[in-house]
């Protein structure tokens, strides 16, 4: 598949090919399909072109297994699955094959399918309902104000499509009338590249990607003229953060807190300068709210409602009137800064005292040599439960039990360490905690 520049000029031979690729395999309005492939243009297209046709397009990791896969697209009503092959045949089917120019067409009439990270479980697709050509544009203006899209941008495809930001951020470019670069997965020789010579303006990074540039180019500087290099995802290693802010500059990195269910706060680099921990304030048209448990709500637009497919309990679960939470703790200080504590249910009540497993997480990843690093609770007869990390990376035991004792106070300080060259994956490529708790527990 072709590493191209994907814009928004129209073509009408690429648009008929897409519409009968999708038609000869039996996809048609009204329709759920799923995509479970790497990333690539086509894809992109593919995408964009079942969104404008009615179409609900539900996308996995190309490296999820057969059987992940084969259980997501039966909870979704047993729908067709697309593959690399697939996308491969709809590539060599283009009637404009050397083109480099994709369009983006009609407008939205829904949002793609993601699924939940499966952290608590069995994966769940988030569903968004059919939209209106009214909806759509309200969806569209929120995320292009919120981030100064304009069809100037040429945004850097680095995460997986199947992730719900950078699909989001390349889907809203396009939809402005920019350009997007998909390489097919991120290298970060090919990063610079389209940083200091393709025009780069935007891109969205997790922390990790952040982390591999900056190791690539170790203190070497790059040239860029981008006004945009949004994060999330994970905890954030300060030394990474920082970096960042010197390389590309205050006034371009920002920082979100969000999830597959919906957008909560944005942070700019000089607010996170000024309160160390802060995920930012709420978005223009969502309010944050925090209850007396300390679970972290949302208010959203009436148009960003979500249900889970097909799982109507937990709907209402994560609903309670027109607030929705996904189960994170914080709290939020006197002038609306939002701060994570952690996730319900992974909340450690060691010797009596409240431990968020995010705190530990967060301060451990800044340990040099960790990639991945999960905190969690085991029961124990001393300590009613015993905090335990699991670290993948190059690091010893010994230095993360050096570093937790410089860091981490009192019952936060793990009593088991276990260490691995890597932690288990989701489908969505995020560490998977049941797996990694079941592993070392």
């Amino acid at each position: 598949m072709r590493n191209v520049i994907v814009t928004r000029g129209y073509l009408e031979g690429t648009s008929k090919s897409a519409n009968r690729f999708l038609g000869s395999r039996s996809v048609t309005v009204g329709d759920q399909v799923m995509f479970a492939t790497h990333n690539s243009a086509e894809l992109l297209m593919l995408v964009l072109r079942c969104l404008n046709s009615g179409i609900a397009p539900a996308l996995v990791s190309g490296a999820a297994t057969s059987r992940e896969v084969s259980e997501m697209a039966h909870d979704i009503g047993d729908i067709r699955v697309m593959t690399d092959q697939d996308v491969r045949i709809f590539a060599e089917s283009l009637e404009s094959p050397d083109t480099d120019y994709i369009g983006a067409g009609n407008s939205p009439q829904c949002r793609p399918l993601h699924f939940t990270s499966g952290t608590s479980g069995r994966p769940k697709a988030v569903w968004s309902g059919w939209w209106s050509p009214q909806t759509a544009a309200e969806w569209i203006e929120d995320e292009t104000s919120a981030w100064g899209i304009t069809g100037d941008d040429v945004h850097l495809v680095c995460g997986p499509l199947n992730h719900s930001a950078p699909l989001r951020f390349a889907l809203l470019t396009l939809l402005a009338g920019g350009s997007v670069i998909v390489p097919p997965s991120f290298d970060p020789a090919t990063v610079v590249h389209a940083i200091e010579q393709q025009g780069v303006t935007t891109s969205f990074m997790a922390p990790a990607h952040l982390q591999r540039l900056r190791d690539h180019v170790a203190d070497a500087p790059i040239k860029h003229h981008m006004r945009l290099l949004a994060h999330a995802g994970s905890a954030c290693p300060d030394e990474v953060r920082l970096w960042a802010y010197e390389v590309f500059g205050l006034d371009v990195v920002q920082e979100f807190y969000g999830s597959t269910e919906g957008q909560f706060t944005q942070c700019t680099a000089r607010e996170w300068l000024e309160r160390p921990g802060t995920v930012g304030r709420a978005r223009p048209g969502r309010q944050m709210r925090v209850d007396a448990d300390g679970l972290l709500w949302c208010k959203p637009p009436a148009w960003a409602r979500f249900s889970y497919w097909g799982d109507a309990d937990k709907t209402a679960h994560a609903w309670e009137g027109d607030w929705f939470t996904v189960g994170d703790y914080g709290h939020i200080d006197v002038d609306g800064y939002v701060y994570l504590h952690g996730r319900k249910g992974d909340l450690i009540i060691s010797g009596g005292v409240n431990v968020y497993p995010a705190e530990i997480e967060r301060v451990l990843a800044n340990l040099p040599g960790v990639q991945q690093v999960v905190a969690f609770g085991v029961p124990d007869e001393t300590w009613g439960q015993r905090v335990c990390v699991a670290i993948g990376g190059s690091v010893s035991e010994e230095r993360v039990r050096e570093f937790a004792a410089e860091q981490l106070s009192g019952a936060k300080k793990p009593k088991s360490v276990f260490v691995a060259a890597s932690l288990p994956t989701t489908h969505s490529g995020k560490v998977d905690k049941v797996a990694t708790v079941g592993l070392f527990s």
